[in-house]
């Protein structure tokens, strides 16, 4: 593939992602929506955390938006879908619609950053066998 596309295809995915997380999951929890502590309060969490959850989320995206800090934005906000993954296990949530849907939104999230940045291509390069 063209580099000037996977950069572009790479820099759409992530604008993908970070407006799926600020509109989803992140906007909720620091406008104070309702929405956001019951569905905490559903999953377990004390009344409270939706503000703090909302502002760690927040501070991921934005580290994972700036080239330079991308990676460690990436590593980060992995963490906290791992988290949530976590949650929804412990809440005996459904498999494929409600646990693994950190683990799609974290592909995702990598799939982007991969075609936008050549240093984590160059880390985990996808080798073509050719016929001989």
């Amino acid at each position: 593939m063209n580099t000037s596309k996977m950069l572009w295809t790479g820099r759409i995915a992530t604008g993908l992602f970070a407006l799926f997380m600020l509109g989803a999951s992140i906007a909720p929890k620091l406008l104070g929506m309702p929405v956001a502590e019951q569905t905490l309060a559903q999953l377990g969490w004390p009344p409270g955390y939706a503000f703090t959850i909302g502002l760690i989320e927040l501070a991921c995206l934005l580290l994972y938006l700036i080239p330079r800090t991308s990676m460690f934005g990436a590593v980060l906000m992995m963490s906290l879908l791992g988290g949530a993954m976590a949650t929804q296990v412990r809440a005996e949530s459904p498999l494929f619609s409600h646990v693994l849907f950190s683990l799609y939104l974290g592909l995702f999230m990598w799939g982007g950053l991969w075609l936008r940045d050549a240093r984590l291509r160059k880390l985990f390069p996808i080798n073509r066998k050719t016929a001989p």
